[in-house]
């Protein structure tokens, strides 16, 4: 496999593809808590309150299989 196509190449992309969506789905929560739909904002923020707890496991899963990689 070409280092331009490894694994952990691929799983940060999709790490930075889930936080871009991240960012997208809060500013579309905002955007519903603005027009009094509060239950629907809660909702979302329950889904992002997810994505920020698994973040870091995914930053440090992806920090030790470039370890592996390198060794």
């Amino acid at each position: 496999m070409s280092d331009e196509y490894s694994l952990s190449d691929v799983l940060e992309r999709i790490d930075h593809n889930q936080l871009a969506l991240e960012a997208a789905l809060m500013e579309l929560t905002l955007r519903v808590e603005q027009t009094d739909s509060v239950e629907v904002g809660q909702n979302v923020r329950g889904a992002l309150e997810t994505i920020g707890e698994n973040a870091g496991y995914i930053k440090q899963g992806l920090a030790r299989l470039r370890k592996m990689e390198k060794d």
